[in-house]
């Protein structure tokens, strides 16, 4: 995002944006993915006063303007905000299953890296670049891990395919040739209730050859 944009966003430091707020501590574990919020998002609990702010944020290269609260995540946000103008985000690949860090279903991308949507709040994305599974695809042509997982049946239920389907992305990314070993590392922040691990394995390597 251009500077002249990031200076129209919201600058307001994170204390006064929470001020009256309680605090308390977002964690989760995230192997290898990033861990989102950092020590921001420690600031975040539900209190008895909760205030409201108007941010921008770039999601698959169009920009929106929504007005959050400061507990909002940006999972929130993708799968239910609504623009300023009163269109609907209506990003719902990211999917909201344990709501903790833990299964991986909610991945995006922010700045080329994965990271759980449930973890990160809306304000911390601010001047950053997110990639939806919706996002990855360019036009009618699939992203090569889609593609993969389409050629290697590299689903069962499909509920945890958006998120494996960003993480491989993102593993891709950093790691364009990855051995079946990182491949497993590097998907180590995603759980297939299905057990459909193996498809999915030979589905990375198979788009690693196309990157």
């Amino acid at each position: 995002m251009p500077d002249k944009e990031k200076k129209q966003g919201t600058n307001i430091s994170r204390r006064n944006f929470l001020k009256g707020v309680g605090t308390g501590t977002v964690a989760a574990t995230v192997a290898p993915s990033v861990l989102i919020g950092s020590e921001k998002a420690a600031d975040a609990q539900a209190g008895d006063a909760v205030a409201n702010a108007t941010i921008q944020l770039n999601i698959n290269g169009k920009s929106y303007q929504i007005e959050v609260e400061a507990r909002t995540t940006l999972l929130t946000v993708l799968r239910d905000g609504i623009d300023t103008s009163g269109s609907n985000i209506d990003l719902t690949g990211a999917k909201l299953i344990c709501d903790r860090g833990e299964c991986g279903g909610c991945t995006v991308m922010v700045d080329g890296k994965s990271v759980y949507a449930c973890m990160m709040l809306a304000i911390d994305a601010q001047g950053k670049q997110i990639t939806t599974v919706e996002g990855l695809a360019d036009g009618d042509d699939l992203h090569p891990v889609q593609e993969a997982f389409v050629q290697h049946d590299a689903l069962m239920c499909g509920f945890c395919t958006p998120g494996f389907i960003v993480s491989s992305a993102a593993l891709l990314n950093e790691n364009s040739k990855p051995t079946v070993e990182e491949i497993k590392v590097g998907l180590s922040g995603n759980t297939c209730r299905c057990g459909t691990y193996p498809f999915i394995f030979d589905a990375v390597k198979t788009a690693s050859r196309k990157s």
